[in-house]
Order: structure tokens, then sequence, then C-alpha cells
């Protein structure tokens, strides 16, 4: 599973955020902004963006997932 069918997969869960995936073997580091994490706690976070990949998971095309997401606000401040 290529970065661009992730990328898709995780867009279609969570639409209005910009998406980032890395891949290193069957390890995939997903990297999602939007206003949507707003409020959440870090869990809450990163179960928006394992439920987008649940399947993928489960059926060991994605061995080992890193979700990371943040606000706009808080990526912003990072690149900083």
């Amino acid at each position: 599973m290529d970065a661009a069918q992730v990328t898709e997969l995780v867009k279609e869960a969570l639409p209005d955020c910009e998406v980032q995936v890395q891949i290193d073997g069957n390890h995939y580091m997903v990297v999602a902004i939007g206003d949507v994490f707003e409020g959440l706690s870090t869990i809450k976070r990163q179960q928006l963006i394992n439920k987008a990949l649940f399947e993928k998971i489960m059926d060991g095309t994605i061995h080992a997932l890193h979700p990371k997401a943040f606000t706009p606000a808080e990526w912003a401040a990072r690149q900083g």
C-alpha cells in the first residue's frame, strides 16, 4: 500500500484535513492536520486516524501505524 492510498483512506474519513504519510517498509507514519482535532485528547485524535485505516491494520497490510494529529495552529507552531 503506497502513501497515496493511505492518504486517500484518511481523507475519506477526515475530509477537511491535510494528510502526510511516510512509509518505512510496512510501518506507516500518518500526520493529519485539521480543525476536527480541536479540543480532543491525543488518544482521541489517534483513534480517528486508526479508525480510518482499521481494515488495513486488521488484514495486515499496515503492520505498524504511528498516527499524529494536530490542529492547524499546533502544526504552524511546530513549523515555526
